[in-house]
């Protein structure tokens, strides 16, 4: 068992740490380029290459979105008791409570650990809270229209056929598959470097603070999904992939919401970090209970 854990954790480590060593050596990183590419062409192509050939009827597609919604709502209303127990500002806690970092932390962890059987259903939990960052996240950091930051966002567009294509039981033709399956390759090695290289790059002040939420907000995350997924009758494989992807560590995004709206983005940056640092301690253990 510590072998498999440790080539789930392996790929994950060794490309958030090539991003890490990257900055620490003084090498340039493009961040804005990267994360443009990797969520404008990569994460499309992704979405696509792996729901539109994936093992997944579109009832549990639609209903691993409707777990994923709820959940993220519940950890929504539980960010008041939070903030009263730490004394912070529920606005600042409100987005490191709703959006763990399902795609560049969770999407490798779900495929070396589940398989591209799993991979489907952890694309469909990332796609879900996308949209609620991208569109309620929007109107936290209070910057432009959300409705229309969801219409330029190509990743709903690729759900929409990714969509239609499983109602309809239809395969994308051959040369389309093989382009779209090669352009997606470069997505998550980049996801992981871009998460290293975030890592390295923030600022980080007031550790104790940073552990402290993480250490409250991991089990409320994780009894949340799995209580909802429970409740709402989810595939084994799902609900498996709901509780794990749920109980990641605070989104890096959140840090950069955090920055442009002006909400104490050093504590968001601390909590980001301690969140990840912990994530190598307790992931082992729950993809032991869960895998």
């Amino acid at each position: 068992m510590v072998a498999e854990l440790f080539a789930v954790m392996a790929p994950v480590l060794a490309g958030a740490g090539l991003g890490f060593a990257w900055i620490r050596l003084g090498y340039p990183y493009p961040v804005e380029f990267v994360t443009r590419l990797v969520f404008n062409i990569g994460t499309p192509a992704l979405v696509l290459a792996s729901l539109s050939g994936a093992e997944i009827d579109a009832g549990s597609f639609g209903l691993t979105m409707l777990a994923t919604a709820l959940v993220m709502l519940s950890m929504a209303a539980a960010t008041l008791p939070m903030a009263r127990v730490l004394g912070r500002d529920w606005r600042v806690l409100l987005a490191p409570m709703m959006y763990p970092n399902t795609g560049n932390m969770g999407l490798p962890v779900v495929l070396y650990a589940f398989g591209i059987a799993g991979f489907a259903f952890g694309i469909t939990i990332m796609v879900t809270v996308s949209l609620f960052q991208f569109t309620l996240g929007a109107v936290m950091a209070s910057r432009g229209n959300p409705l229309l930051t969801l219409a330029k966002t190509p990743t709903v567009y690729a759900i929409l056929i990714a969509l239609a294509l499983l109602l309809t039981d239809t395969d994308l033709p051959l040369w389309l598959d093989n382009s779209v399956d090669l352009i997606s390759g470069f997505t998550v090695p980049l996801m992981l470097i871009t998460l290293g290289v975030s890592l390295a790059s923030i600022q980080v002040k007031n550790l104790q603070s940073g552990i402290g939420f993480s250490l409250l907000r991991i089990p409320v995350a994780a009894l949340l999904a799995w209580g909802i997924g429970y409740l709402l009758s989810l595939p084994p494989l799902a609900h498996s992939i709901l509780v794990l992807q749920m109980s990641m560590p605070v989104a890096v995004f959140n840090y950069l919401f955090a920055q442009r709206a002006g909400r104490e983005p050093a504590y968001v940056a601390s909590l980001v970090f301690c969140s990840t640092l912990l994530s190598l301690l307790y992931l082992p253990i729950l993809l032991a209970i869960l895998m």
